[in-house]
């Protein structure tokens, strides 16, 4: 039984969501670090598609289904073509608030993710698997492209409540539309928590230190 909300599959909702926070914050990561036009596209591509095709690989869904997205991959190079053009005042407003659309781009895929991997019967390590790279996969491509740490690995916490949602969605707290919406909120709202309180996971850092012995 398909999960709807308002006439439309919640699947759609989540991948148009995602896809635009993601294409255009792939966008602006390649205009900051002074891209052309193409590496504009293609950063924001990847950004919005890459995860989603590292997930495929991993959990035996082929490659060429992203071919089949046609509505969506419009979608991503409308939004992009629509940054390039924009008065630069608008891109800074939409950084102000890039945290929050990140966040949705990260609950919404994340969600996604997890259901690919349920609706096929796999185990709740390959829905975390297909959580954390559907949501935060692209990220990490962006920022290695752009030659920067991926925001992932050492910002406040991230990918953490992408492992939660696949969790979530594996123990079948997603089954109808009001509990995976109230699933989707549930995660932007912690990752809004995480910027705004600075919560990060445990780091041990080896700065400053040396292999050296004790001094005499």
């Amino acid at each position: 039984m398909p999960l709807d909300f308002f006439g439309y599959d919640m699947f759609e909702w989540f991948s148009v969501i995602g896809t635009i926070a993601f294409a255009v914050s792939g966008a602006i990561v390649a205009m900051e670090e002074e891209y052309d036009v193409l590496g504009v596209f293609v950063l924001g591509l990847v950004t919005a598609f890459g995860g989603g095709v590292v997930r495929n690989l991993l959990i035996g869904v082929p490659v060429t289904t992203l071919w089949e997205q046609g509505l969506y991959l419009k979608i991503a190079v409308a939004a992009m073509a629509l940054t390039l053009v924009v008065p630069t005042r608008w891109i800074h407003r939409w950084k102000s608030w890039g945290s929050f659309f990140d966040a949705i781009g990260l609950s919404a895929f994340a969600i996604q993710g997890a259901l690919y991997a349920v609706q096929m019967g796999l185990p709740l390590g390959a829905a975390i698997v297909a959580a954390v790279l559907t949501g935060s996969g692209g990220g990490i491509i962006r920022d290695l492209l752009a030659g920067r740490k991926p925001l992932v690995l050492h910002d406040e916490i991230y990918a953490f409540w992408a492992i939660l949602a696949g969790v979530a969605v594996w123990l079948g707290w997603s089954e109808t539309p009001g509990q995976l919406f109230a699933l989707f909120l549930a995660v932007v709202a912690m990752r809004m928590l995480s910027v705004h309180f600075r919560w990060r996971l445990p780091r041990r850092s080896l700065r400053g230190r040396t292999g050296g012995g004790a001094k005499a």
